[in-house]
């Protein structure tokens, strides 16, 4: 099955998330290789089809569930070798599901399995056999592959399976008894329990807060105002934006300006090889750059409202030039930005009264 592997291709500047999964490919001989799953359903398996095509390619063979004994095989540049008793896992209905599936949850919308489960939660809620019935089928509409993961780890998928079947029904699996009303009693009370676990849970708060923002990221993007405005937004959060501020006696026009006159070295002191840049700038720079962050909110209390009022959303700085200061298509280390959820975060406990280290 697909696991948590990220990766990504851009389409006209746009950054197309997708995973990957191993296949064997049949071309003459079977050949292994990976299988791209991109959210915007298009699949390369040795070139980019679509959902409709790749079913296909699976259900011709071209992509292999069915590895014959004696078959031959290889990945390029690495081995060869010949199938002696080889056990397949999958099926064409297996994979093509498994496929449509993980592009589902590439969009963030309910895969097979999340399905299931709304269909469970409203039979438990409305008893009916219509409602069992369409429980049933969006269970068996998981692949079997993804079935036992619904539970938990010693129950696996029994409470699902016997709660879909009813009393006097069979599960899916053939060596299952029929269901007594004993085992569904069980499962019922089990699907309750968990009902009152997860309420439990959405109910609790965190002692430290929340561990991750629930706010939408802001993006911060380039911008090039030569004089300060009465209302610049979230303009006045870049580097470059026209706010002085003091370093040691001297002015300097913005923070940009700022870093880039702390990090020529004044005369006499050592530099890089064919620079004036400072030795050992590299390892200092995010402490230069928190500095400058520090002073350009304390020095310029309306920007630091600005900065406050992001809450706890995630910081992108936009920089096409520098992939360690901001990002640019998804891509780059966004130090500006992290630096300046640090600083927000100091203005904040400030705010609140709390004292510092």
């Amino acid at each position: 099955m697909t696991g948590n592997r990220i990766t990504h291709r851009i389409v006209d500047g746009v950054r197309i998330p997708g995973t990957w999964r191993p296949v064997f490919i049949r071309n003459g001989r079977y050949f292994l290789a990976d299988l791209f799953i991109y959210a915007d359903g298009l699949i390369d398996c040795w070139g980019l089809v679509t959902l409709e095509e790749f079913e296909e390619k699976v259900r011709s063979g071209w992509v292999a569930t069915t590895l014959p004994e004696g078959a031959q095989a290889a990945v390029h540049g690495l081995a060869r070798w010949t199938f002696g008793e080889p056990r397949n896992l999958l099926t064409p209905d297996l994979l093509i599901a498994e496929v449509r599936d993980t592009v589902d949850r590439l969009n963030e919308r309910p895969d097979s399995a999340g399905r299931c489960m709304a269909a469970v939660e409203a039979f438990l809620a409305d008893r009916t056999e219509e409602k069992r019935a369409a429980a049933r089928a969006a269970f068996l509409a998981v692949p079997v592959s993804r079935r036992r993961a619904l539970g938990d780890m010693d129950s696996k998928d029994w409470p699902l399976r016997v709660l879909v079947a009813g009393p006097g029904g069979r599960t899916y699996l053939p060596i299952d008894p029929p269901v007594t009303q004993e085992a569904y009693d069980r499962a019922v009370a089990y699907f309750e329990q968990s009902a009152r676990w997860k309420a439990q849970r959405q109910a609790r708060v965190p002692a430290d807060g929340p561990e991750a923002s629930h706010a939408p990221a802001v993006h911060l993007g380039h911008s090039f105002p030569s004089e300060p405005l009465a209302d610049p937004g979230r303009v006045g959060l870049r580097n470059e934006y026209p706010a002085p501020i003091t370093v040691g006696g001297i002015v300097h026009p913005s923070v940009t300006d700022a870093y880039w006159s702390l990090s020529i070295a004044p005369p006499g002191t050592s530099t890089v090889p064919g620079t004036l840049g400072r030795e050992g700038w590299e390892h200092a720079r995010t402490a230069v750059m928190t500095g400058l962050l520090r002073a350009k909110y304390d020095q310029h209390p309306e920007l630091a409202e600005i900065l406050l009022a992001t809450g706890d959303a995630t910081l992108v700085y936009v920089d096409i030039d520098s992939a360690f200061w901001g990002e640019s298509a998804g891509q780059g280390r966004n130090w500006t930005g992290r630096l300046l959820e640090l600083v927000r975060s100091e203005l904040h406990m400030r705010r609140a009264g709390i004292p510092g280290p």
